[in-house]
């Protein structure tokens, strides 16, 4: 039988965030205890926090926005890729990943994951992350997905190279993972963001499903 593993990182007011960022707010709008029928909680959440995805709109003036993305194309095979020891990611390192040449969809596991024993870590500056040739090359393979363990594919002080290489081609960006415990290989990704109309990124559940 096929097991369900969960990539998800959970939301919380402590979840790191990008520096500057609007962060995430949890509060409570109604109780029972304060005499309310139910239990009603507001969400406040710069979209961009935890598991989410890109769309091309986030840097592609005129791009697509996550809604109008096929749902299909969050659902499928994938191949998770590790690599250890290195805080940029570039063709090289791709390359020595012995990544399969029909993979469409890739998840890197880095050094980052083990910043998810603690969800409440303070947030780290100088996470594992693409380079602008590393992302170039993952446009040249014909990869359709992308996903990494930490809050941005590309590096925190980077212009924006890496994502617009990407996001030019429509390559679907899935930020934000906890791969801590999974193993390389083949997997198959079953990723659901929030279905927000006229928005450039959505908050996501993101689980692998092994294979039998």
């Amino acid at each position: 039988m096929p097991s369900y593993i969960d990539i998800s990182v959970p939301l919380h007011e402590n979840l790191p965030v990008w520096t500057g960022s609007h962060g995430i707010h949890i509060s409570s709008l109604n109780a029972i205890a304060r005499g309310d029928l139910a239990n009603v909680s507001r969400l406040d959440i710069d979209i961009h926090s935890g598991t989410h995805i890109d769309a091309p709109l986030h840097f592609v003036e005129g791009g697509k926005t996550t809604a109008e993305i096929a749902i299909e194309r969050f659902i499928g095979p994938c191949y998770v890729a590790e690599i250890k020891d290195k805080a940029i990611i570039g063709a090289k390192e791709l390359e020595q990943a012995a990544i399969p040449d029909n993979v469409s969809r890739l998840l890197l596991k880095t050094d980052n994951s083990e910043r998810w024993k603690d969800s409440s870590h303070r947030f780290f500056e100088d996470f594992s992350a693409l380079s602008p040739e590393g992302a170039q090359w993952v446009a040249d393979r014909g990869i359709d997905l992308i996903g990494i363990d930490y809050h941005s594919i590309q590096r925190f002080a980077d212009p924006p190279d890496v994502h617009i290489i990407l996001l030019e081609r429509e390559i679907i960006i899935l930020e934000g993972l906890n791969l801590r415990h999974i193993a390389p290989g083949a997997y198959e990704l079953i990723c659901l963001p929030i279905y927000i109309q006229g928005v450039e990124g959505a908050s996501a559940r993101a689980v692998l499903k092994t294979n039998p």
